[in-house]
């Protein structure tokens, strides 16, 4: 059988001798044991539509855990142990808040406990933030309503709500319309505890530059970032409407974090509209650390096209951002969602890492050519160290598992639900549907068999092949070497 040439044969120069070395090095699947690796590849959007605007995204033990604007009156929460895995991870209901609609979650830790602050609406009423306090450290909860907090005067409205903490003190930053001017600005209020503020907030910034102005005069979803001693409180202007929503930065420059004297603000934006990306109206955002803290990560939500706006539309989308020499935080730009991005550093207590050898062909399970769309294929190839070879296997109970590719961070699939021998294998995006779980079955000597839960079959090195590029399908379970693999 002859092989179409893969893209990136350059790649696949590695020396006789060094892929042997590979091979030898790869020792039997223990679903006990997460091998140490970095988190495994996905692509934007991190979490797609309906309730992924306005999104906070922390790291916490080992997971992230992710909320964002619902379109109902709950609060609703995510949880994965990788940045890949958000996107088909389940959606759970943490607070119920008895509003007409809720926006901009936000959640922080204090103490010993989580905190969520979040804007809602009820009966038509102003907007205000509302505070629920969890029962321990648990990020999931369960939670207990605190109640309003009293931001302004005449209960007026108060969105976006946040937490400084500055000087070992804790301060509240928000968006609110000054009585001065009407200007929707970023104000700042002192907390006695993380529910109740101890003064009314006073203004830090006003929408008062060009770019902080198109569609829209606004300042709103504010954002601290500290770093070696210094404090940037960065925010999101222009009106969501437009293609132009981007993101701002104050500096505190000392003395009360109450008075607008003590903030400076950068005279441009920091984070904006990348048309050549397809990326528009970045905003409304929050940052986390990588699981090992070597590295800072933004959370932020965008459209796809410039007309579109404030609504369902917006997707959240994150990547790595770095240091400029003057130690100010450097954002780049929105990257494509084409483009495939490596996950955080140290998501390695996430699921395990795996090559996956196959005893007669002793080539190793590769996402074919690259892919990184929904059908990529997956064929065989001469083992190596390439993130294409990488899989990630998450245990789902009952013995089988959703095995994900390091690379597309696509899922292995059985093609179009099918159950007869032959039956090809694919990637698809990952939705833990029984077409995407895998038993593992140990057989003697370290190796195992791949069944897929709704075909019945097993995966399979088709027509017995032995060169790089060999079929992988799936076929009726009979015990022989072409259906042997090792896992680890």
């Amino acid at each position: 059988m002859l092989f179409p040439q893969r893209r990136g044969t350059a790649r696949r120069a590695l020396s006789l001798a060094a892929a042997v070395v590979i091979a030898l090095a790869l020792t039997p699947f223990n679903a006990g044991q997460a091998a140490a690796a970095p988190g495994p590849s996905f692509s934007n959007p991190a979490v797609g539509t309906p309730n992924s605007a306005d999104p906070t995204l922390v790291q916490y033990n080992g997971n992230y855990y992710y909320v964002a604007t619902t379109w109902s009156a709950d609060v609703v929460m995510r949880r994965s142990s990788t940045i890949a895995g958000l996107h088909t991870a389940p959606e759970q209901v943490v607070v119920r808040t008895g509003g007409t609609t809720m926006w901009a979650p936000h959640l922080e830790m204090v103490g010993d406990r989580w905190y969520l602050y979040y804007s809602v609406e009820q009966s038509g009423g102003a907007r205000r933030t509302h505070v629920a306090e969890s029962a321990g450290t648990d990020p999931m909860g369960p939670y207990t309503i605190r109640g309003i907090i009293n931001l302004m005067p005449n209960n007026g409205w108060a969105i976006d709500a946040s937490l400084l903490k500055l000087n070992g003190a804790l301060y509240m930053t928000f968006s609110a319309f000054s009585p001065i001017d009407n200007l929707q600005s970023l104000f700042i209020a002192p907390m006695s505890n993380p529910w109740t503020a101890s003064a009314f907030g006073t203004r830090i910034s006003a929408p008062t530059l060009t770019w902080e102005r198109q569609d829209g005069d606004v300042n709103e979803g504010s954002f601290a970032l500290q770093r070696n001693g210094r404090t940037f409180l960065t925010y999101s202007a222009s009106h969501c409407q437009g293609p132009n929503y981007k993101l701002g930065m104050l500096e505190y420059t000392g003395g009360d974090p109450l008075a607008q004297a003590s903030w400076s603000k950068f005279a441009d934006p920091i984070f904006q509209r990348n048309d050549a990306a397809s990326v528009y109206g970045p905003g409304h955002h929050s940052f986390f650390s990588s699981p090992d803290g070597t590295e800072t990560w933004i959370a932020y939500h965008a459209n796809s096209s410039a007309t579109q706006g404030c609504g369902k539309t917006r997707t959240t989308r994150v990547q790595k951002i770095s240091w400029n020499a003057d130690g100010t935080p450097n954002l780049g730009v929105p990257v494509s969602t084409s483009t495939v991005l490596q996950g955080p550093s140290g998501e390695a207590d996430g699921p395990s890492r795996a090559k996956i050898r196959n005893r007669h062909s002793n080539l190793c399970l590769d996402d074919y050519n690259f892919g990184t769309q929904p059908g990529a294929e997956v064929r065989q190839w001469t083992c190596n160290d390439a993130p294409v070879q990488d899989w990630y296997l998450t245990a789902l109970g009952n013995g089988y598992y959703e095995i994900r590719n390091g690379h597309s961070g696509l899922c292995l699939d059985d093609k179009d639900w099918a159950t007869a021998a032959g039956s090809v294998v694919q990637q698809w995006t990952c939705n833990r549907y029984t077409v995407q779980q895998w038993r593992v079955n140990s057989v003697a000597g370290g190796y195992s068999t791949l069944v897929n839960r709704y075909s019945g079959l097993c995966l399979d090195n088709y027509n017995f092949g032995t060169a790089p590029g060999a079929e992988v399908r799936q076929w009726t379970c009979n015990g022989n070497n072409a259906q042997q693999w090792t896992i680890g």
